[in-house]
This record gives C-alpha cells, structure tokens and sequence, in this order.
C-alpha cells in the first residue's frame, strides 16, 4: 500500500481550513506545528506578498486520499498559486507494527503496488543552531533556492556524537526546510555545507528526502513555459 507524509506550510490565519479538510477527508492523523517564513524583501515584492507567520501541517495519507488532499486544497485554498502556501508529499517506507498501520490506514487491508519513485524535487532538511537561518538562506540562495521555513527545536543527541564532531546537540536549534528541484539539490547542500557547515557558527548539518508530488511551485513551471526557445 501506498503511504505518505503529507506537509503542507500555510499563513496561519489558513491553517484551520486546511484542518477541516483533512477532517473531512477522515485522515486519521493530522499535527500542525508554528514556524516562520525566510522569504527575502526582494522575492516578496516581487509578488505584492508581506511577510507573514507560517504554520506546518502534517498527515498521513494514501495514494488516494494523497490526490483528493492536493486536489481539495488547490480547489479551496489555491495553494498552487504562489503566495498561497506549498505543499508536498514524502513516500513512507516502512510503518512501526500492524496496529501503527491499521490506525494509518482505518484498517484496511494493505494491498500491493509501489509507489512511483521518479523524483522531480527533494525536501532538504538542515538542522542548525538556533538564530543562524539567514546564514543558511544565504547560502541556499547563493544556488538557486527560492525560500525556506524555519521551525524552532532543541536538540537531544549524545555528548559523544557532538564531541566527534564538533556540535552541539544537546541545545536550542532551528530547523529549515527547503523544497527543491531534484537538479538543484546538490548545489544547494553543498552550499550549505560550505557556508553554514559544521566549522561554522551556524553548525549546520543537512539531508534530503524524496518529494513525489509537489503544488505550490508554479511560478517555476510558468517561467520555464514562458521562455521563449532560442532560434
């Protein structure tokens, strides 16, 4: 059975319409945490857009349920428009026992198929000490990333680790998720890396996940369709 975390970054004045429509669609599971835009001035006016208070909702759905989710939300939220939110899915590979998955899935039964796994943009996920996100944005930026959320956290790993190699865990952190196109992802963490990497004061350290959908983005698919071909 196909399976999917489903993150959706919204204005919060927006979060509770996306709550109803999960509800409405008996998602069994829905977790909405605060978090903040790094939208620069520039890429906001381009849009007559004003910096505003984000919210990140999470769910857990299937292949179905992940199609008629997108399909609602660009329906009543026109989240596919830029400025109105981004939202995004992750295949899940595994589910910790059979309970875990009958909750997930309203006890049914799990059938076959795979999900596809052609993937045209990645979510990099930086961890890094908290107040450092403009230094990471920076280096984002510097290749080709238009925009993050940072969500705040506190660390918890060994004192071991953080001695090896040079972080601390064990302290307050900021979180920065950045969706990507596939092509761009490299240069991206390796920006990062080198900018705000762990010989920094930022300390940050970053990975990448499979997106297999993806709405929100259109102003990078409209100006590719708009270019007009060289003769």
């Amino acid at each position: 059975m196909e399976l999917n975390l489903v993150m959706a970054i919204v204005n919060r004045d927006r979060r509770e319409t996306l709550e109803g429509i999960c509800q409405n669609l008996k998602l069994p599971m829905t977790v909405t945490m605060l978090c903040q835009g790094t939208a620069t001035v520039e890429h906001l006016s381009i849009y007559g857009l004003v910096p505003t208070e984000k919210a990140l909702l999470c769910t857990v759905a299937d292949g179905e349920q992940t199609q008629r989710l997108m399909r609602a939300a660009k329906l009543r939220m026109f989240v596919d428009i830029p400025g109105n939110g981004i939202m995004l899915s992750v295949p899940i590979k595994s589910v910790g026992g059979g309970r875990t998955m009958a909750y997930l899935t309203d006890n049914m039964t799990p059938g076959g198929g795979k999900p596809k796994m052609e993937f045209s943009h990645e979510l990099i996920y930086v961890i890094l000490n908290e107040g450092h996100s403009d230094e990471v944005m920076h280096a984002a930026r510097s290749a080709g990333a238009t925009g993050g959320t940072v969500m705040m956290g506190k660390g918890t790993g060994s004192k071991e680790a953080g001695k090896f190699l040079g972080i601390s865990l064990a302290s307050e952190k900021d979180v920065v998720l950045i969706v990507s196109e596939a092509g761009k992802k490299a240069a991206i963490m390796k920006a990062i890396v080198e900018q705000a990497g762990p010989q920094t004061d930022a300390a940050a350290i970053c990975f990448s996940l499979p997106v297999s959908q993806v709405a929100g983005l259109r102003q990078v698919e409209m100006e590719e369709e708009e270019t007009p071909a060289e003769e």
